[in-house]
């Protein structure tokens, strides 16, 4: 099931952030209905939809919004939705006449949620620009990086993802919770310059108090400190080690048989660059996934392999965690909150003419998929009419695919 069971969205297509928020919703149960272009645009990475992992688990059906009829039936939509996501430029969505106003007018009720990347407001809202973008200006891209090397992108997990997406996801729920409570809608805007700077709230307080600087390489956890960083093996794989607690640290000592006295005391940055050195010379020696197992099995897991991303994720923990699972197994195992919601008709005529959210969607739902694509929009403007208004009275989930988990 999921704590968002009966919870509905609209979700405008977008990239990065957007996409993400609403995923994470669905997981948790919501029935989103994604609103798709009726042409590909040449936004972001361009990609088969069945490889756009972040639209698995809701449905999506194809409109003009610059038409009459398309535009009259995404307000049709959001009449029947408690939340609403949006991730275009500032303006857009009220030049089409679905902005904030437009939509809590149709539903009072209606948590509209807005993300950007520089925020409604302000002297870059209509500049252009991506996550690199956003998480430089408020300076979290300096903070990763060696010493002495350009900073380091951290892929786009700062600013659309945890910054934008996540921010995005909290504030929705929140509003809805208020929504519930008062009968009243609100405008969720998450900003990803502001989500960003959020995330950096602990390091600028590590500053203020002289435990770090602004220097990327020499802090404690973005590899000035030789007892949190990488290192290369015997078997040519990289571990990491965050041996932070003085009993790990001796753990670790211990494992690499290095002489504590021949060490600088731990926490002592001026020395750290000179530490380096020790581990550096006896892990060439040791053989990661070795170093690894022993690490578990003594439940000490101050170290792990860094090369999952590529050889797969750490099949015990991942697999007791169920991190990573294949279309197969998901359709065995979909949900009831994944399952299509079959109301009862109100004209018995209407059982003549099988809708997508009937006994065959059903069907298909519990069966393996073949070829089919999660989220695929609708064939055709009379398809998504079909489609979306019919059964909107009674839920947006009318056909969900099953959950593709990365």
């Amino acid at each position: 099931m999921g704590p968002l069971v009966g919870i509905k969205l609209v979700e405008f297509t977008g990239i990065g952030p957007g996409p993400m928020c609403a995923m994470l919703l669905a997981d948790l149960g919501a029935s989103v209905l994604r609103i798709d272009r009726p042409e590909p645009s040449d936004l972001g990475l361009q990609r088969e939809l069945r490889y756009d992992l972040l639209l698995r688990g809701r449905s999506a059906i194809a409109l003009d919004l610059k038409s009459k009829a398309g535009n009259a039936l995404a307000l049709r939509l959001i009449g029947h939705a408690d939340a609403l996501i949006e991730g275009f430029r500032p303006g857009v969505m009220e030049r089409l006449g679905l902005g904030p106003e437009d939509c809590l007018a149709r539903n009072p009720g209606l948590v509209y949620g807005r993300v950007t990347g520089w925020g409604q407001e302000g002297p870059l809202a209509q500049a252009a620009g991506h996550d690199i973008n956003y998480i430089s200006l408020v300076g979290a891209l300096h903070a990763f990086g060696r010493r002495g090397q350009p900073p380091t992108p951290p892929l786009n997990l700062i600013g659309d993802y945890a910054g934008g997406a996540l921010y995005l996801a909290l504030g929705i729920v929140c509003g809805i919770l208020d929504a519930k409570r008062s009968g009243r809608g609100q405008v969720v805007d998450a900003a990803m310059v502001d989500g960003a700077a959020s995330l950096m709230t602990a390091f600028h307080g590590l500053v203020a108090a002289g435990m770090a600087t602004h220097e990327h390489g020499t802090n404690h956890l973005d590899t000035g400190a030789h007892f949190y960083n990488v290192y290369e093996c015997a078997d040519g794989r990289w571990i990491s080690i965050a041996p932070i607690e003085g009993k790990f640290y001796a753990e670790l000592l211990r494992r690499l048989d290095i002489d504590p006295a021949a060490m600088p005391p731990q926490m002592d940055r001026t020395q750290w660059p000179e530490a380096q050195a020790q581990p550096c010379r006896a892990l060439p020696d040791q053989d990661a996934r070795g170093m690894v197992r022993a690490a578990r099995g003594n439940r000490r897991l101050f170290c792990a392999g860094t090369d999952n991303r590529r050889s797969g994720f750490s099949p015990a923990q991942c697999g007791a965690r169920q991190l990573c699972r294949n279309r197969r197994d998901c359709a065995a195992r979909s949900s009831a909150a994944l399952q299509p919601y079959r109301p009862r008709p109100a004209n018995p005529a209407a059982t003549a003419e099988p809708r997508r959210g009937g006994r065959g969607g059903a069907r298909r739902m519990a069966s393996p998929p073949k070829s089919r694509r999660c989220g695929r929009p609708a064939r055709s403007a009379e398809r998504a009419r079909q489609w979306g208004a019919g059964s909107m009275r009674y839920s947006l989930s009318l056909t969900c695919s099953p959950q593709l988990v990365p």
